[in-house]
């Protein structure tokens, strides 16, 4: 494992942070205007965690990558 390793791995988890903390700001906004409880998902946070959770396993299903 290289240094250029070591920068993707932490490069990822940064931006895993950033999104769900910008998520989580969604949710608290949403709770403070007491909006429905899908407005959070809808929010464009929302929708590229969605994507993530759902849509890359289906893209690693259709490219074979077990």
């Amino acid at each position: 494992m290289g240094i250029v390793d070591v920068i993707r791995i932490i490069a990822l988890f940064l931006a895993a942070v950033i999104i769900g903390n910008w998520f989580l700001s969604e949710v608290k906004k949403a709770k403070a205007e007491k909006a429905v409880w899908y407005k959070p998902y809808i929010s464009p946070p929302g929708i590229i965690i969605i994507v993530a959770v759902i849509g890359l396993p289906i893209l690693l299903w259709f490219m074979g990558i077990q």
